[in-house]
């Protein structure tokens, strides 16, 4: 079993220079894989990314949305970027490799694509789909819920997040130093950015899952 993440950049026309966010994703895409067989980016804000370990998918998920969302807007005086990201991850079998990922083809892919067709219809920025459909009500309604804070999550909420998933066993007063803002501003930004709700969702994500794989 595979995931896939089938997602795009929402708003992306309102950034003068798609670099400025184009250029960081496609570095943590290349540390997770090789392009263009396991991820791609497609009309210039699509993109598709094959995870070979489906525990590792939200995640993966959760720092790309971090990546996007701490972009900075047009007008500085603005707390929150221009753009946000869209995303399906589909969960499944992978029958054929290709030499690029949109050749490849399987249950994972199909999940995925079927998904992403239902985001913008519902209004939401992360779902999920896999073989179990117990599964799947249950993760996306958690889904949905921490949906509602990353949507408003500030540059300074995703700047957190973004450290906080690259360094999970950094303590608060580590990180603090790391952003150049004392610790209690830290405790702050992370309330604001609901920061242990999120994680805990995505600790619930692989618990349920590996339950399921084994």
């Amino acid at each position: 079993m595979i995931a896939i993440i089938k997602g795009d950049i929402v708003s992306s026309r309102k950034m003068d220079n798609p670099e400025v966010w184009l250029l960081p994703l496609k570095e943590l895409f290349d540390k997770w894989g090789e392009t263009p067989a396991q991820w791609e980016l497609v009309w210039g804000d699509s993109f598709q990314l094959e995870v070979d370990q489906p525990a590792e998918v939200l995640f993966k998920a959760l720092s790309i949305k971090a990546l996007i969302k701490k972009t900075m807007p047009k007008n500085k005086n603005k707390k929150a970027s221009d753009i946000d990201v869209r995303m399906a991850i589909g969960l499944g079998e992978k029958n054929y490799s290709g030499k690029r990922i949109s050749e490849s083809n399987g249950e994972a892919f199909i999940n995925a694509g079927e998904k992403f067709e239902e985001l913008e219809r519902e209004k939401v920025n992360l779902l999920i789909k896999s073989p179990w459909r117990d599964f799947d009500d249950e993760m996306n309604l958690y889904l949905r819920l921490i949906s509602i804070f990353m949507d408003n999550w500030t540059i300074a909420s995703a700047e957190l997040m973004e450290m906080v998933l690259k360094y999970p066993d950094r303590k608060q007063n580590e990180i603090g130093k790391m952003l150049d803002i004392k610790q209690n501003s830290v405790s702050g930004r992370w309330k604001r950015a609901r920061i242990d709700e999120i994680l805990a969702v995505e600790q619930v994500y692989r618990r349920k899952l590996n339950k399921l794989m084994i």
